[in-house]
């Protein structure tokens, strides 16, 4: 019987970071930032609030 179990997190390095104020400064989509980083955009928007930075820009 498989066993329900949550998947890794995957924890943020100060790369991640830098990557993630760059893309949002270049005023990427979500989803264009979720496939570099290979994380989801949930993370992605959790992650940016908690560091007082915008994402999501709409053009």
């Amino acid at each position: 019987m498989a066993k329900n179990r949550r998947p890794r997190v995957k924890s943020w390095t100060k790369e991640d970071l830098a990557e993630l104020r760059k893309y949002s400064k270049d005023k990427l989509p979500v989803a264009k930032i979720a496939r570099l980083l290979k994380r989801t955009a949930g993370a992605l928007r959790q992650k940016a609030r908690i560091l007082g930075i915008r994402i999501g820009h709409r053009r």
